[in-house]
């Protein structure tokens, strides 16, 4: 029977307070996040982790103490696995978190004991980008080379409009929208993780992909006339990042009421 390893990329979140600021210090220590060389990327990774924690754990506070990500990816691998074995062949599904628990060089040790005769790299971001998926499988390929797993690998790249993908965020944002009809006419935000201006400028697709992502949705929602904007959110540092912001797009919308 043939073996297959699935690999879930994910980002990762801190799973308590005391993870806040190794989390934030590995993430903004990615090149592919901050763009300079070694010493100086590292000594800034630290300043910003030591000045972003308190506000971020003041955040994650409201919801727990951590972040969901590892709970909900977890619950997503598993449903992954029960769908894949339902014919001949053996599928186990590991999961990889870029920046905390598990870290790839975890999961590369656990899909080595197993043996796979194939791996199917599975990053979880819908819309591709360099701070993201690339950085994912960048990170995957260095691990698996150092531990001698070579066993043949295939990668799921983006699906920004993939008609699964879009037909349950319909679903739900239809909900949510009646929900919401209550309370007047409703704005939808379509609120995605921004990035800063030149990693887009230097041709990473991530924000042209965003806008296909919506126009799809918009296109599956069939609402006439709908009232709707997308926006990007969690800003950090002081170079321009694409917009418009979510917080301003709030502010905007109470304004308009």
């Amino acid at each position: 029977m043939t073996k297959t390893a699935v690999i879930l990329f994910n980002l990762g979140g801190p799973d308590k307070p005391e993870a806040v600021r190794p989390f934030l210090f590995n993430l903004f220590n990615d090149p592919a996040i901050i763009r300079l060389p070694a010493p100086l990327r590292t000594f800034l990774a630290h300043l910003i982790a030591k000045r972003r924690a308190p506000i971020a754990e003041a955040i994650y506070a409201k919801i727990g103490g951590r972040s969901p990500i590892l709970e909900n990816t977890r619950a997503q691998a598993r449903a992954l696995e029960i769908a894949l074995n339902s014919g001949a062949e053996n599928f186990k599904c590991f999961m990889a978190m870029r920046y905390w628990r598990p870290f790839v060089e975890q999961t590369v040790g656990n899909v080595k004991d197993y043996a796979p005769d194939r791996i199917v790299l599975l990053p979880l971001y819908p819309q591709f980008s360099t701070t993201t998926t690339a950085s994912s499988l960048k990170s995957w390929r260095l691990a698996a080379k150092k531990a001698g797993v070579n066993a043949p690998a295939k990668t799921v790249c983006c699906y920004p409009d993939e008609a699964g993908f879009i037909a349950t965020l319909a679903a739900s944002t239809r909900a949510a929208y009646e929900k919401a009809k209550a309370f007047g006419a409703p704005r939808i935000l379509f609120s995605a993780h921004g990035l800063p201006e030149t990693i887009v400028k230097a041709g990473d697709p991530y924000q042209w992909q965003c806008e296909r992502t919506a126009a799809a949705l918009v296109k599956t929602l069939g609402m006439p006339a709908l009232d709707w904007t997308l926006c990007y959110q969690s800003r950090v540092g002081r170079l321009k990042w694409i917009g418009p912001s979510t917080d301003q797009e709030i502010i905007r919308a109470g304004k308009e009421k």
